[in-house]
């Protein structure tokens, strides 16, 4: 983990063809099968992978708490690149404040994510870039607070993105 002008860098090598880490990453079928905390299940309302397209999705974790959420695809280069908005949201696909409580109420509405994929000896290296997008100074200051839990979240995810590869090949 390093972290450059507020944003928080995780590099992470998986054991697959670039083509098929990509595909994961944006394919409805493969996102409901790993995206999210371990436990949860995501139920995916809308998935269009195109410039300004939405993918919104529902999470429920195994105590039955659901939240909503939602990319907004800024850029498609497969199999490179994608870079994505990430927001909480209602069920309507509408932007909403982290639904968290009101410790949360200065984490950004909008997160950038800048994602990286690169052929490394047989598998993928994956480098993901995340920041606040068009944040107070506030809100870059509780997101750069919340770094460490963010990196816990991620490797919970990566770690069940891992678990998945394996069952595909």
């Amino acid at each position: 983990m390093t972290t450059t002008e507020g944003q928080l860098r995780i590099i992470r090598t998986f054991k697959a063809p670039r083509h098929l880490l990509f595909k994961v990453w944006t394919e409805t079928e493969h996102l409901s099968k790993w995206w999210g905390p371990k436990g949860s299940t995501l139920h995916v309302a809308k998935h269009e992978l195109k410039p300004q397209g939405l993918f919104h999705y529902r999470l429920t974790n195994p105590d039955g708490h659901q939240m909503w959420a939602k990319f907004i695809y800024r850029e498609i280069d497969a199999p490179e690149k994608l870079v994505f908005l990430n927001c909480f949201s209602d069920e309507e696909g509408n932007t909403v404040p982290a639904p968290f409580g009101p410790e949360f109420v200065d984490f950004p509405l909008e997160v950038n994510h800048d994602i990286s994929f690169a052929e490394a000896d047989g598998g993928t290296t994956l480098t993901i870039t995340v920041g606040p997008h068009n944040a107070t100074p506030k809100q870059q200051a509780f997101y750069q607070s919340m770094f460490e839990s963010m990196r816990q979240g991620f490797d919970g995810s990566f770690d069940e993105l891992d678990g998945y590869l394996e069952e595909l090949q």
